[in-house]
């Protein structure tokens, strides 16, 4: 299943919409005191993430919401961060 910018790719492939060039940036917000262990009350891990696609295509407007709103369906990344997944934990002794 394709993840990030591989996902965005193979939904222009798919939907015949050519991109001549862009970037896709993230950035998110996380209080580093919880990660580091110096504030019990400080969060671990990011409280918001944002992601920005900048194209150079002629789609139009219509046809770049569908493009990422496609992107996200198939985005390994994007989907795993929106509904996570059930996690565990399991240690042995040799």
């Amino acid at each position: 299943m394709p993840t990030g910018v591989n996902a965005l790719k193979a939904v222009t492939k798919a939907m015949g919409i050519e991109i001549r060039d862009g970037s896709v940036t993230a950035e998110g917000d996380l209080d580093f005191r919880g990660t580091l262990g110096v504030s019990k009350e400080a969060s671990v891990g990011f409280t918001a993430i944002r992601r920005k696609f900048v194209l150079d295509t002629d789609a139009s407007d219509a046809q770049l919401d569908s493009l990422l709103r496609l992107s996200e369906r198939c985005c390994v990344v994007y989907q795993t961060l929106k509904q996570p997944p059930q996690l565990s934990l399991e240690r042995q002794r040799i």
